[in-house]
């Protein structure tokens, strides 16, 4: 089948490959010139596992292309997948420029039959926005031409995207007639042989969806992180807790690990939006303005902890940090915790010297030539010259590392782990202070 998806960034590259593997004819359009550059020379500009030689493989054969000739995208595809950004607008409602302006393009260009399909995570009731502002393109040109829209939500998770994409638990459609979803079900077999993925709904119910599962999945967060703070005052061990409710099937024990706060690209922005949605329909969303505003202050407890370990004198001292990333196998840093300590660490007059397996490109691009920021290559080298220790994100390679190491090289051997990598009992015989997160007494202030 022929495909075009607007939109490179990281859900339309991993779509725009991910169906190019399965054997569609499939080309990319950003309006980005430079991005588009770097893809036609084979350098793809995030960092996913196995992403690039996906990519690389689909341009080989000639199943996928990338150009920013918005006329080229519109007559290729049947099916035409709309992947731009939806950022926060300065209310936290999502924005839907981007969106909107592909639905208008679209409209200005296609000639026969198309089937808008929706990937971007968007507002409840975008669907009916984008049928007006593509229906009023086509009759600015006087054009009677039929085309059907679809609300087709991504579930990827960063680091886990591909497999995500070609294994899924479920495939959501939202379509307003029973034509559409015979195209969207032909379209998605590859992806659905050995059991039934595809689940049928209206457009609206599909937008919801989406927004319900990430809202779910943020509120188990920050009721753990609601919990830590409660076990450090109670001198009760949040992570055993944790095992003992995990083991219920009906808890389970994703998501419910408590930390220094959730970030990355969907959590925050997905729970701010459908907050402001639920305030524009007159309905005050109680618990997801708490999940939101738990978070928030999640992100500050570690600057709390360290503060308060060193007198608030913080002045001149230098933390070692590892993990900048929100979350490990990402390179992704935007709403991440590592952001929120830094900057609180910087505005008290302190050094960062900081490690990441993948991200420090991105913390570059993002602070520059910041003072009081090194970014070194490994995670040894960031312990020289430091006053204390700083875990963010739990990569692997953190999880058992040289503490005789850490104890040696760091002026005072303290340890602040927002991930709860290591046993209080074992750092307590190493002789490490440490502090993490919602594990008794010694946490608490």
């Amino acid at each position: 089948m022929k495909l075009t998806v607007f939109g490179s960034g990281y859900v339309g590259l991993v779509t725009g490959a991910c169906l190019a593997q399965v054997g569609n004819d499939v080309i990319c359009v950003d309006i980005d010139q430079n991005k588009i550059d770097r893809l036609n020379s084979g350098d793809v500009p995030i960092y996913e596992p196995g992403l690039d030689d996906m990519i690389a493989a689909n341009m080989k054969n000639g199943r996928l292309r990338f150009t920013t000739d918005i006329k080229e995208g519109v007559d290729h595809g049947l099916f035409q997948f709309v992947a731009v950004g939806t950022p926060p607008d300065e209310d936290g409602s999502a924005d839907l420029q981007y969106v909107l302006a592909v639905a208008k393009s679209i409209g200005e260009n296609m000639d026969e039959y198309r089937v808008v399909i929706n990937k971007s995570t968007v507002p409840v009731g975008t669907g009916d926005k984008v049928r007006s502002t593509l229906k009023a393109a086509l009759d600015k040109r006087d054009a009677n031409i039929e085309f059907d829209i679809v609300s087709n939500p991504e579930f990827l998770k960063e680091g886990a995207a591909l497999d995500d994409f070609m294994k899924p638990d479920r495939i959501i459609v939202g379509t307003d007639n029973p034509r559409t979803t015979e195209l969207l079900r032909a379209l998605y077999a590859p992806f659905n042989r050995q059991t039934e993925r595809l689940v049928v709904m209206d457009i609206r119910s599909a937008e919801l969806t989406k927004y319900a599962a990430n809202s779910l999945l943020a509120t188990k967060i920050s009721f753990m992180n609601e919990l830590s703070n409660l076990a450090e005052r109670l001198g009760a061990d949040i992570e055993k807790v944790r095992i003992g409710i995990g083991s219920d099937p009906r808890i389970g024990y994703h998501f419910i690990y408590p930390g220094c706060g959730y970030g990355g690209s969907c959590f925050p922005k997905d729970v701010m939006a459908l907050a402001r949605t639920a305030d524009e329909n007159g309905y005050e969303a109680e618990l997801l303005n708490a999940v939101e505003s738990v978070n928030n202050r999640q992100k500050h407890r570690l600057f709390e902890k360290i503060s308060h370990h060193f007198s608030g004198k913080l002045k001149g001292k230098t933390f070692a940090l590892w993990g900048l990333a929100f979350k490990p196998n990402t390179d992704d840093m935007r709403a991440a915790p590592s952001r929120t300590l830094m900057e609180a660490l910087w505005a008290a007059g302190a050094k960062v010297q900081a490690f990441d397996p993948v991200a420090s490109e991105e913390c570059e691009r993002i602070y520059g030539n910041q003072e009081g920021l090194k970014l070194c290559d490994s995670q040894d080298g960031t312990l020289e010259g430091a006053d204390a220790l700083v875990i963010i994100t739990e990569w692997n390679a953190f999880r058992s590392p040289d503490f005789d190491n850490i104890k040696q090289s760091l002026s005072s051997a303290v340890i602040f782990d927002g991930r709860n990598l290591y046993e209080p009992s074992l750092m307590e015989s190493l002789g490490i202070e440490y502090y993490a997160i919602g594990r008794g007494k010694n946490n608490h202030h």
